[in-house]
């Protein structure tokens, strides 16, 4: 699982810089196939899914593991599990990004036909970032970056809530089915006529979350045999290389116009969660350095930014040199990994286990239950 969040990650970290490079006008991709050009730098959105079905079926798995099912939620303690981790870097963040506007870096200033400073930070602290965005345009890189995390904490905002109301599997499983079936449509062309809003919008990123959650459902509930599991692992990598691969013939299609094309993905997605999940299969040693970016993802995701124009405006300085181009990439993805890993080790993992231990009833038998897989115990091999 980690190995798809290194690739999630990578994909936004390509396009980023992808950005970055074509507000230049860097020609960077001339003579290049098209083809190419678009799984190379052009599949951030796709990561973005990727990233929404993994949460869902992670923050689903851990959940039936420490209270043992959907309506024995305690709606308290998961909403300070989640403030614990998602929390302290976020503040930290927006405390940067403050003080990066107040000191009129041109990059980080937010401009007032966005609703200035103020209004960005009460969109960020309230997950309203993306209809912020949909409504006044685009925040600077660094701001942008935080629609994703809206969608996602409105999400688990009415999760817990849901579980403990609806109690039964099937109760919930249906409610979620709803966001499966919604999201298409709000990413459709045909049904949403604001470019932003299909890609930023709450429905057209739950859907991936949800089916997160219902993998992770009916991997806890059913034991598939091992030849089902490697047909489920192989269509699903299929799925997979289908949408990333060949993406310019899926929008061709009618796909992407339609907003299956993310729904192919989140399901391709799920299937090779399932195998993975239930097959205990572990990553090569080779792609540890990859696996490990795919643990650190959320620090990486919150901060590369600031590692992606630091490069850029060193680019610029040097004249823009186009045969640096793939050292640049090469070396947004190191350098984001390595800030993220600082990161990480030296304050968003100590403030998540200091929180837990303060504000978490029963905490440390939480981390017993995840570690030893005690209670619910399937066949989801996840980390908390």
């Amino acid at each position: 699982m980690d190995l798809l969040r290194g690739l999630a990650i990578c994909m936004a970290l390509m396009n980023h810089v992808n950005m970055q490079l074509l507000g230049a006008e860097v020609p960077y991709t001339q003579g290049l196939p098209r083809q190419l050009v678009s799984s190379l730098v052009w599949n951030g959105q796709f990561g973005v899914q990727i990233f929404f079905v993994i949460s869902g079926f992670l923050i689903t798995s851990t959940t039936l593991r420490r209270w043992g099912s959907v309506s024995a939620v305690n709606v308290g303690d998961f909403y300070r599990l989640r403030f614990a981790r998602i929390a302290p870097l976020l503040m930290l963040l927006l405390v940067i990004l403050s003080l990066l506007h107040l000191a009129h870096v041109k990059e980080f200033v937010v401009s007032p036909k966005t609703g200035g400073l103020g209004r960005a930070l009460a969109a960020a602290l309230t997950f309203h970032v993306n209809l912020l965005e949909a409504r006044r345009g685009y925040l600077p890189a660094s701001w942008d970056i935080l629609w994703s995390l809206s969608v996602e904490e409105m999400f688990y905002l009415g999760f817990p809530l849901a579980c403990r109301v609806l109690r039964r599997v099937s109760a919930v499983s249906a409610l979620l089915l709803v966001f499966v079936l919604l999201g298409p449509f709000a990413r459709s062309q045909a049904f949403n006529h604001n470019p932003v809003w299909r890609e930023y919008s709450y429905l057209g990123g739950m859907d991936g979350i949800a089916l997160g959650c219902l993998t992770a459902l009916l991997s806890a509930k059913t034991r598939l045999s091992s030849t089902t599991l490697r047909v489920l692992g192989a269509a699903g990598t299929m799925m997979l290389v289908f949408i990333l691969g060949f993406s310019i013939s899926v929008y061709r299609w009618g796909l992407g116009r339609n907003g299956l094309d993310m729904t192919v993905l989140a399901v391709g997605v799920c299937m090779v969660l399932i195998a993975v999940a239930q097959m205990r299969w572990q990553a090569p040693i080779f792609l540890g350095p990859l696996v490990r970016v795919g643990a650190l993802s959320y620090e990486v995701y919150l901060t590369h930014v600031f590692v992606v124009l630091s490069l850029f405006h060193l680019f610029l300085i040097m004249n823009k040199p186009i045969q640096t181009v793939p050292a640049m990439f090469l070396a947004v993805l190191l350098l984001s990994g390595l800030l993220g890993a600082l990161i990480s080790r030296n304050y968003s993992e100590p403030m998540n286990r200091w929180l837990r231990a303060r504000w978490v009833r029963d905490a440390a038998r939480y981390s017993a239950v995840l570690k030893t897989g005690t209670i619910a115990k399937s066949a989801t091999a996840v980390s908390p």
